[in-house]
C-alpha cells in the first residue's frame, strides 16, 4: 500500500487541508507486462486508461511521451493564459510545422500540439463544441454493414460526449451582458470534464450575437444537440468551483485512486510495436511495445498481453504505426524501414480546418489592451477566467442563397480533378472519392460549413472575427522520411490543392467582414487593419488568403476509420487492419473533417472506445468507478505480482487537481479532486 499525501487545495482563496489515501503516485519504474498499452497519455489516452483501469481484472499501462506539466501548472489551469503566457513556448509543444505548402505562398505553417500529459487539452483555447447531427450520421453511414458501425450513430455519439462532461450554467453576470442562451437537456452533468463559461465577458460578445442577428443568421440553443447552426457562445472546459482548465489531466487522471492496476509514465517515447508471428488469420500480433526515455539512446520495452491502444493524436498514430513496419510499402521502403503489414492509408486522409481573420481597430477595451497596457482588471481574478468563445456556424444557404446547387455541382466536379496524384494505393483514392461525396452532401444539410469566431484577445487590442473552412476538400497525409522515431514526421495539409477550398473559404472570409460592418458591431470597430480596405477583389481576398490563412488546430482522419478498400486503417471496432490486437482511438478515426472544435468529438470517441474495449473482454457491466476514490485491490494475477516497496515515485511534486504540490505553488488554483499521474499528446 502507497502511503497517504497531505494535499494544500486553493479554492478561491480559502486554503483547506485534506487526505488522500492511496494515491495513484508517479512512476519511474513499471512491470515487466500489462493487459493494454495506451500509447499516448494526451487528451485520449487518459480517458482510455481511466476507464479502462476501473476493471480491477486487468492492468494498464499509458506510456507518455512529453513531461508532466507540473513546473507549468498555473499558465495550464489559467483559462487567460491560454492567450496571454502561452504554453506554446515552452517543452509542452511539440511545435511541429508543415512542408512548404505551394498553394499557400509556400509557407511552412506552424502546428502546435501539446507535449504533456493531458495533450493539446493542456495548452489549447478550451473551445467544447460539438458536431451535427448530420454529419456524424454521414460517417456512420460510409461504414455500411461494418460490424459497430452502430457505435458511430449520432444517438451513440451523442451520449459518449455527453458522458465525458459537467456542465454548469453561466452566472448571472455574464448571462446578461453576453446573452448566452442553452439548453441543459443536450449536455452531460456527471463527467469527469467540466464545461461552463468565464466569470468575465465583454458587451461585445453581446454585440456578436445582436449583430449576427441583423444578418439572418440566428442564435442556436441547440447546438450542443446536434444542429451544428446558428451564433452561440461556446461553453469551454472551466470548472467554475475554482475557475480553471478542466482537462483530460484534471478530470480522467488526478481524482484517480491507486488501486494497483494503472500506471503512467512519463517522457517515455514509444518507438514502434514489436511484432510476434502471424495469427492463424494472417494478422500480425504485438507482443510488446518498445519505447526510450533517454531520447533514443536506449531501448526499452514492455510486453502486451491483450491489447495495444494507440492514442498518439492526428500525427503520432500515424507516425507510430509507420515506424512499426505498418503502412503504404513505398513510404516504408523510401524511410528505410522493414515492411511488417502492407496497410496504404495510414497517414492519409488528412484534413485540417484552415483560416483567416479580418482584424479592426476599436474604441473599446479588449481582452487584449486589457492585458498588454496593464488596465485595472488585468490581475482580477475574474479576468483571468476570460477566453474568447463567441462563434457561429455558418451553412450553405447563408453563404450561397439560391446558388447553392450550383455550388455543390461545381465542387463536386472538382473531386475528380484534383484528386491526390496517382501514386497513391487505389484504396486511398476511392477513400478520398467517397469522403469527398460525403462531404458534398453535407452541402444539403443545415450544417455548419464556416466557422466564424469572436477574437477579443491580439496583443495590440484589435478586435478580430475568424472565418474558417469546416469540411476541406484538400486532402493531405502524415509519413515519415526517416526510420529514426526521434524525427519528425512529415506533416503535408495540402492546403488550398484543391481550388474549392479557396472559393468556400472565400465566401466565409466576406461574411466576417460584413460582420464587422454590421451594427451594433460595426460602433465599436474604428478602422480595419488586417487585409484592410485595399482587399476587396475575389482575386485580391484569395491571394491575401494564401499568403495569410493559417490552421484552425484541428488536424484529423490520418487513421481513417473507413472500409480498408477504401484506404481505411481501422474498423468501425478501432481495430487496425492486417493487426490482430492494435487498435486506434483519438481524432485520427474520424474519417470526415467535423465542423466543430475536436475537444468533445475526441472524448465521445475515447469514451466510446473503452466502451467497445471493454465489452469485447467480457467485463462487467457495472464496474466500480475509477472516479469514486476507491482502494479496492485488482485481482489479475499481473496486478497482484506488483512488488512491494518497489520505487514508484520520481520525487516531484504532485501538481494541481488536490494533488500534492511544492511550496512555491501556493498561488495556483486547483480543482476540488485528489490525486496525481503522467502521460502524452493528443
Amino acid at each position: 500500500m502507497r502511503p497517504s499525501l497531505s494535499v494544500t487545495q486553493i479554492v478561491g482563496a480559502s486554503l483547506v487541508a485534506n487526505q488522500f489515501a492511496n494515491a495513484l503516485l508517479p512512476r519511474t519504474k513499471i512491470d515487466d507486462a500489462y493487459d493494454f498499452v495506451i500509447v499516448g497519455g494526451g487528451q485520449a489516452g487518459l480517458v482510455l486508461g481511466a476507464r479502462l483501469s476501473e476493471d480491477k481484472n486487468h492492468t494498464v499501462l499509458v506510456l507518455e511521451s512529453g513531461e508532466n506539466g507540473d513546473d507549468y501548472r498555473k499558465r495550464i489551469d489559467t483559462p487567460a493564459y491560454s492567450y496571454f503566457d502561452s504554453l506554446w513556448t515552452t517543452p509542452l509543444n511539440w511545435d511541429f510545422y508543415t512542408v512548404a505548402q505551394p498553394n499557400a505562398g509556400d509557407r511552412m505553417i506552424n502546428w502546435p500540439r501539446g507535449k504533456v500529459l493531458g495533450g493539446s487539452s493542456a495548452i489549447n483555447g478550451l473551445y467544447m463544441t460539438r458536431p451535427g447531427e448530420d454529419e456524424i450520421n454521414a460517417w456512420k453511414d460510409m461504414l455500411g454493414d461494418m460490424d459497430g458501425a452502430d457505435n458511430w450513430s449520432w444517438d451513440s455519439f451523442f451520449a459518449a460526449m455527453k458522458k465525458s462532461e459537467s456542465f454548469t450554467p453561466p452566472v448571472d453576470d455574464v448571462i446578461d451582458e453576453a446573452g448566452i442562451v442553452w439548453n441543459a437537456s443536450n449536455h452531460g452533468t456527471n463527467g469527469p470534464i467540466h464545461t461552463s463559461y468565464p466569470d468575465y465577458t465583454f458587451p461585445e460578445v453581446g454585440d456578436w450575437l445582436t449583430s449576427l442577428l441583423a444578418m439572418e443568421i440566428d442564435i442556436s440553443a441547440n447546438m450542443y444537440g446536434g444542429e451544428n447552426l446558428g451564433a452561440d457562445v461556446s461553453t469551454s472546459c472551466i470548472n467554475p468551483s475554482n475557475w480553471t482548465r478542466s482537462y483530460s489531466r484534471s478530470g480522467y487522471l488526478d481524482p484517480l485512486a491507486d488501486r494497483g492496476n494503472y500506471d503512467v509514465l512519463a517522457n517515455a517515447h514509444v518507438t514502434r510495436l514489436v511484432f510476434d508471428n502471424s495469427t492463424s488469420s494472417g494478422k500480425k500480433t504485438a507482443g510488446a511495445v518498445e519505447y526510450t526515455t533517454d531520447s533514443g539512446s536506449t531501448k526499452l520495452k514492455v510486453k502486451v498481453n491483450k491489447e495495444v491502444i494507440l492514442a498518439g493524436g492526428t500525427i503520432g498514430s500515424p507516425a507510430v504505426l509507420l515506424h512499426s513496419g505498418v503502412g503504404p510499402k513505398d513510404v516504408l521502403s523510401d524511410a528505410g524501414v522493414d515492411l511488417v503489414s502492407e496497410l496504404p492509408g495510414v497517414g492519409q486522409h488528412l484534413q485540417d480546418h484552415f483560416s483567416a481573420t479580418v482584424k479592426w481597430s476599436t474604441n473599446v477595451d479588449t481582452a487584449g489592451s486589457i492585458f498588454y497596457n496593464n488596465g485595472k482588471d488585468k490581475n482580477d481574478s475574474k479576468f483571468l477566467t476570460y477566453i474568447d468563445s463567441a462563434v457561429a456556424y455558418v451553412n450553405t444557404t447563408d453563404m450561397y442563397g439560391s446558388k447553392v446547387d450550383e455550388y455543390e455541382s461545381k465542387f463536386l466536379a472538382s473531386i475528380d480533378q484534383y484528386a491526390p496524384n496517382t501514386t497513391y494505393h487505389d484504396g486511398v483514392l476511392a477513400g478520398y472519392k467517397a469522403i469527398c461525396d460525403t462531404t458534398s452532401k453535407i452541402f444539403e444539410t443545415p450544417t455548419g460549413q464556416i466557422e466564424l469566431l469572436f477574437m477579443n484577445s491580439d496583443a495590440n487590442g484589435d478586435i478580430g472575427i475568424t472565418a474558417a473552412l469546416q469540411h476541406p476538400f484538400s486532402h493531405g497525409r502524415i509519413y515519415i522520411n526517416s526510420s529514426n522515431p526521434m524525427d519528425f514526421p512529415v506533416i503535408d495539409p495540402n492546403y488550398l490543392g484543391n481550388p474549392a477550398d479557396a472559393e468556400i473559404l472565400l465566401a466565409g472570409i466576406k461574411l466576417a467582414r460584413q460582420l464587422g460592418q454590421t451594427s451594433p458591431m460595426s460602433k465599436v470597430l474604428t478602422k480595419e487593419t488586417t487585409p484592410g480596405s485595399s482587399v476587396q477583389s475575389d482575386d485580391d481576398w484569395i491571394e491575401w488568403l494564401r499568403k495569410s490563412a493559417g490552421t484552425e488546430f484541428h488536424p484529423s482522419s490520418s487513421c481513417a476509420m473507413l472500409p480498408e478498400e477504401q484506404g481505411g486503417v481501422v474498423d468501425a471496432n478501432l481495430l487496425v487492419y492486417g493487426l490482430s490486437n492494435v487498435r486506434v482511438a483519438d481524432a485520427s478515426v474520424i474519417p470526415i473533417a467535423l465542423s466543430t472544435h475536436l475537444m468533445s468529438s475526441t472524448y465521445g470517441v475515447a469514451e466510446q472506445a473503452s466502451d467497445i474495449i471493454r465489452e469485447y473482454y467480457n467485463l462487467p457491466t457495472k464496474p466500480e468507478s475509477a472516479f469514486n476514490g476507491s482502494t479496492s485491490t485488482p485481482s489479475s494475477t499481473a496486478a497482484t505480482a506488483k512488488k512491494s516497496g518497489t520505487a514508484k515515485s520520481n520525487g516531484s511534486p504532485a501538481g494541481h487537481g488536490g494533488a500534492a504540490f511544492s511550496p512555491a505553488w501556493t498561488s495556483l488554483l486547483v480543482s476540488v479532486h485528489a490525486v496525481v499521474g503522467y502521460g502524452l499528446y493528443l
